[in-house]
């Protein structure tokens, strides 16, 4: 019998979030579609004090709903499955905050913050200049991306539930370091990075799970759990 492949859901359950009702089903697709057992716990970020909480577990999902009631553990999390080479998807919140957690912990911009919640610092998390509160949009993917590797093609239709996404100032500064930048919009504005030599890091500021609600499959999240298998 297989062993579940066993997901921590980092964020703070609210029943009536659209991501957080769809989260629950995508899983349950992406795990009928590759006949794998999928156990999936939601873990609060005010729970979240120690990086041995999520031992245990073979993927982490920061998912959204930002600001979080613990910022801190939404970074523990991010830097545990980063530096242990943990499978790791970060959705709207969990992009924002992976590409503070990385401009912190691996740029070397301690003052590194988001805009929603900081007054002061680098401001790596801008207000976006067009809400993207319950807004589609198209999505271009980087040729030979990991993201265009689980999608299957070079570009997608998502759904948005943000007001704030990636400084500008700070895609020049990126270029510098191995995080890749990997999906736009039609501006060209960053809608999606991934992390080279990682088992699986990708953060997307979309909201790929919203593909649940219509009974599709979400393909990052086959993508997660086909890279958390034991």
């Amino acid at each position: 019998m297989k062993s579940p492949v066993r997901i921590a859901l980092v964020g703070d359950y609210r029943p009536t979030a659209v991501a957080h009702q769809a989260i629950p089903p995508a899983i349950d697709l992406a795990a009928a579609s590759l006949n794998l057992p999928v156990t999936a716990e939601w873990v609060a970020t005010d729970t979240l004090t120690h990086p041995a909480l999520l031992e245990n577990f073979d993927a982490i999902w920061v998912v959204p709903g930002s600001p979080y009631k613990n910022d801190r553990g939404a970074w523990l999390a991010i830097t545990y499955a980063r530096q242990n080479n943990l499978p790791f998807l970060g959705s709207c919140g969990g992009f924002q905050y992976a590409l503070i957690e990385y401009a912190r912990n691996v740029m070397g911009w301690s003052d590194a913050a988001h805009a929603e919640t900081d007054t002061s610092g680098r401001m790596v998390i801008a207000p976006l200049s067009c809400s993207l509160l319950e807004k589609m949009g198209d999505i271009v993917l980087e040729p030979g991306s990991l993201i265009a590797s689980a999608y299957g093609r070079l570009e997608t239709h998502e759904g948005y539930h943000c007001n704030f996404g990636v400084n500008p100032d700070f895609v020049q500064a990126l270029s510098d370091f191995p995080l890749r930048i990997t999906a736009w919009d039609r501006e060209g504005d960053v809608r999606g990075v991934e992390l080279p030599g990682h088992k699986f890091f990708i953060a997307t500021l979309f909201q790929s799970e919203r593909a649940a609600l219509r009974n599709a499959l979400s393909p990052l999240v086959v993508a997660l759990i086909n890279a958390a298998r034991r």
